[in-house]
């Protein structure tokens, strides 16, 4: 492919706008950006706080614990985080520099501040909208359809920004956002047959240090329920458990409040874990090249977003059955696989785990994770014993493209009302 490709051009804008460092879920940790935003505004401490967030929000931030706090988990901690010891200017990471005095104070603020917390419809299913006061002073920032998307800026009423929101439904139109709309099988495997890799290299090379390295933590701490130091326990050491274990492990950590940063995908560190560290781990067992690594992290990242274009950010389908398949899809390149391999691998591991739900972010999120890469596995062995799902069986369609869409129309229609009763059965 060509580097003046239009597709070239958005394939490499993608994996830049998308495959970012983190530290921390990145659902309370884009409350405590928000938080930041405004006590910037504001200009000084506030005597309250409201916050508004959509059902999902709510469901992502209520039982994963927030760094940097203590082990505190909740809406509220992310924002005090934010307000007390929030950079900004750091974005995902705002709050991965908080000192031990920051700490201190965060919990003396929320002694002492009311903090007022509410669900908000407006019909997009990722918003955030912070609003401080100080006496007569206040300030508001508004984040919708991605985590650093700010689009609403006010002081004492007074607008300071005022962005136009992309229709949510129209998928891959994202405010700021290359038009993920170009994706497609068949063009990714070819972006990363022929991509200069020094286009790549960089934003590849700290996802497979930083998500590297919190796998490693999480087989060798105590974190969450630690499933993947049990799954190597029970299961053995071979490069296919290995692959497994050690990305539910970094979800293990990273759901427990580790305080390393990963590089996500999708917005969600999970996703960018799932995504890349099984592959890595059969890159060291096949000895491969370096360059062959790389270009199988941009099959694996690129299939991902493709497949969550169509879903949505956040859905009541796991994003880690994405990851997972993706991730298969990214094995079966390592072993010389094309477009034949990958796309079959895909069908085959969408048509296993497309069911399982997401019912926000907290320690079980690594036990999906190991399921859904044992299937992206499972589904490239498939195809290598000649076997695979047909169309018409279930959400199985014509090929690889139209199987994507189905998954997109069950995990962004289907499941609309599943979400909310996840919501509610989680608020009772």
């Amino acid at each position: 492919m060509d580097k003046t490709d239009q597709r070239y051009i958005t394939y490499l804008q993608i994996l830049k706008d998308e495959l970012v460092p983190a530290m921390g879920c990145t659902e309370p940790i884009a409350i405590a950006y928000a938080a930041a935003k405004a006590k910037a505004i504001l200009g000084e401490m506030p005597d309250r706080v409201e916050i508004g967030v959509s059902d999902n929000i709510i469901k992502n931030v209520k039982s994963v614990v927030v760094p940097n706090t203590d082990g505190m988990k909740g809406i509220e901690a992310a924002a005090a985080a934010g307000i007390t010891g929030g950079q900004a200017d750091q974005m995902l990471e705002v709050i991965s520099r908080m000192t031990a005095e920051q700490k201190e104070e965060m919990k003396q603020f929320l002694k002492k501040v009311p903090i007022d917390v509410s669900a908000v419809d407006h019909d997009m299913i990722f918003d955030i909208i912070v609003k401080l006061y100080c006496k007569e002073q206040s300030a508001k920032v508004r984040i919708c359809q991605y985590h650093t998307n700010i689009v609403y800026m006010e002081k004492n009423g007074e607008v300071l920004f005022d962005a136009k929101i992309q229709d949510q439904n129209k998928a891959g139109k994202e405010n700021g956002i290359a038009d993920k709309t170009l994706l497609n099988i068949k063009d990714i495997i070819g972006f990363a047959d022929t991509c200069d890799i020094e286009d790549v290299k960089s934003i590849l090379d700290r996802q497979i240090q930083y998500n590297s390295q919190i796998a490693e933590e999480g087989l060798l701490g105590d974190y969450g329920a630690n499933i993947g130091s049990t799954y190597l326990k029970y299961y053995g050491c071979g490069v296919r458990n290995r692959a497994i274990a050690k990305a539910a492990a970094g979800s293990d950590a990273r759901m427990s409040g580790c305080e390393m940063p990963v590089v996500i995908n999708s917005g969600s560190g999970n996703q960018g874990i799932t995504v890349s560290v099984p592959v890595i781990e059969y890159a060291k067992e096949l000895s491969v090249s370096k360059e062959k690594l790389y270009r199988a992290l941009v099959i694996s990242n690129l299939i991902a977003v493709h497949e969550k274009n169509g879903i949505g950010r956040l859905s009541a389908y796991c994003g880690a059955v994405s990851a997972g398949c993706a991730a298969g899809c990214g094995i079966a390149y390592l072993q010389g696989g094309g477009y034949d391999e990958i796309a079959h691998t895909l069908v085959n591991s969408l048509a296993i785990v497309s069911g399982i739900i997401c019912d926000g972010a907290k320690p079980s999120c690594a036990a999906k994770i190991a399921s859904s890469v044992e299937a992206g596995i499972l589904g490239y062995h498939m195809y290598m014993n000649h076997q695979e799902f047909k169309n018409g069986e279930g959400i199985v369609d014509n090929g690889v493209e139209a199987t994507i869409q189905n998954v997109g129309r069950l995990g962004r229609d289907g499941m609309r009302q599943t979400d909310k009763e996840i919501v509610k059965i989680m608020l009772d």
